[in-house]
């Protein structure tokens, strides 16, 4: 007889399974992500900034810097959709701090997007200012 009620996580995973299991639930994530259009964008902007980061950076470095930002934004855009799904989930009335979580988690995205700009103008007047 089962005397675990149904809403139980399920039982710990030790090892390989745990690290199957964490993959799993990241590449939810991914999916998730993919399907909020901000965040679409920013992959599609990365497929096109990764691989100019080998061009416009002149050492690993700067490649590093260039790609890292592009990251960094992603990694952002994530984390604002999970502050915005669990604000979401907590009750669709409004409420000041629910506002105020939203508008961190957006000013948190313009400052790395204002970051990424200022990283990559800078690379490109260095490379075609020499």
């Amino acid at each position: 007889m089962n005397t675990v009620p149904p809403t139980s996580p399920p039982p710990r995973a030790k090892g390989w399974q745990r690290l199957w299991r964490a993959t799993g639930y990241s590449w939810a994530g991914l999916c998730a992500g993919w399907r909020e259009p901000a965040f679409r964008q920013e992959a599609l902007l990365a497929i096109v900034l990764v691989p100019a980061a080998f061009w416009l950076g002149r050492s690993w470095i700067e490649v590093a810097l260039l790609a890292g930002s592009v990251v960094l934004l992603m990694v952002v855009e994530l984390l604002n959709t999970a502050i915005e799904s669990v604000v979401d989930r907590v009750g669709p009335e409004w409420h000041a701090l629910s506002k105020r979580a939203k508008d961190l988690g957006s000013a948190a995205v313009l400052l790395t997007l204002l970051l990424v700009g200022g990283i990559w103008v800078a690379a490109l007047w260095a490379r075609l200012a020499a």
